[in-house]
């Protein structure tokens, strides 16, 4: 079963609002992005469907972590 735990995360805003994130923080631990793994989309152009956007990232405390953003809501969570 997977779990959606809301983050407080950190963005780097080029093009675009929020195109990637930089770090976030969870269970009170500050964790630093150095390495986004991999990343995908879901649901864009779909009516029925919520446009998320996921990155698997590497990050500093040592952790891999899926994160996921609600693009509508703007909210952040990591996926266990």
């Amino acid at each position: 079963m997977v779990e959606l735990i809301p983050i407080s995360v950190k963005t780097y805003s080029g093009y675009k609002a929020d195109e990637y994130p930089q770090r976030f923080i969870w269970a009170g631990i500050d964790f630093e992005v150095i390495e986004i793994i991999d990343r995908w989309y879901e649901g864009y152009g779909q009516p029925n469907k919520e446009s998320v956007n996921y990155f698997k990232v590497k990050t500093d405390p040592a952790a891999t972590c899926l994160l996921r953003h609600n693009i509508q809501s703007d909210d952040w969570f990591l996926v266990v």
